[in-house]
């Protein structure tokens, strides 16, 4: 299903004791996350969960921590994410997607260092419909000579 590409980057909202928290989409192939930003240590929960819980693989945890690397940001904020639909891997690039466009709401700045590096970019890589008359998207059934 093909979403309309419309901005879902929402607007800040007051929180307690005068700190803002910040609301944004990632999305990457079928996976959609939700992630809400604000100013704390740099704690990441997914899902209720911490992000080593939930996330085991380093790799993944490289990708998702990126844009708060590449704009030096790491220890500034505490992010809070829901993400769900799709793959570890799609799940990671998602919420890598949102915390890339939470970051630029708090700091327009940031945003070309995040734009260089890819991260505001909806990667619209997707998977491939399998087409009639064929095993899969590209695989064909096995040819018979006679």
């Amino acid at each position: 299903m093909v979403e309309a590409t419309t901005p879902t980057a929402a607007a800040t909202t007051p929180a307690p004791h005068g700190t803002a928290v910040l609301q944004a989409t990632g999305r990457r192939k079928e996976a959609v996350a939700e992630v809400r930003l604000k100013a704390g240590q740099g704690r990441m929960v997914v899902n209720g969960r911490t992000l080593e819980d939930y996330f085991p693989r380093p790799t993944l945890q490289m990708v998702i921590r990126q844009p708060l690397v590449t704009t030096q940001t790491v220890a500034q904020y505490d992010c809070v994410a829901r993400v769900h639909g799709g793959g570890l891997s799609g799940q990671a690039g998602a919420l890598q997607h949102g915390i890339a466009r939470a970051l630029a709401m708090v700091d327009p700045t940031l945003k070309t260092a995040m734009r260089k590096g890819g991260f505001l970019t909806r990667d619209p890589r997707a998977k491939e419909r399998k087409k009639y008359g064929q095993k899969g998207a590209r695989k064909r059934f096995q040819w018979t000579k006679r």
